[in-house]
């Protein structure tokens, strides 16, 4: 029967490299500056979007799509992303 292999089996597959504590905290940092600034701008547009029945034309229905995306990225993608920074690692495992 054959036998699965995995990433452990095949010796640099995936290189590593030693990046110093400094760099992972300041990326994090910048990750959620970053997260929080378009969480917040991007529910503003979409809240002004709503609210404004001037600014409901066809035009602006690929404004509001781009803002609704960009805000789901955010508010999804930021804190992993910052978390993973904190850990130095990636927090969900091999399965995840």
């Amino acid at each position: 029967t054959p036998q699965k292999m995995t990433v452990q089996d095949v010796p640099g597959a995936f290189p590593t490299v030693d990046v110093p504590d400094h760099a992972h905290y300041t990326i994090g940092v910048v990750i959620l500056i970053v997260g929080i600034t378009g969480t917040l701008g991007n529910f503003l547009v979409i809240y002004a979007f709503c609210r404004s029945r001037s600014l409901q034309t066809p035009a602006n229905i690929f404004i509001i799509n781009l803002a609704i995306s960009d805000f789901l990225m955010s508010i999804t993608q930021s804190p992993v992303f910052f978390t993973n920074s904190l850990h130095k690692r990636w927090i969900f495992g091999e399965k995840g």
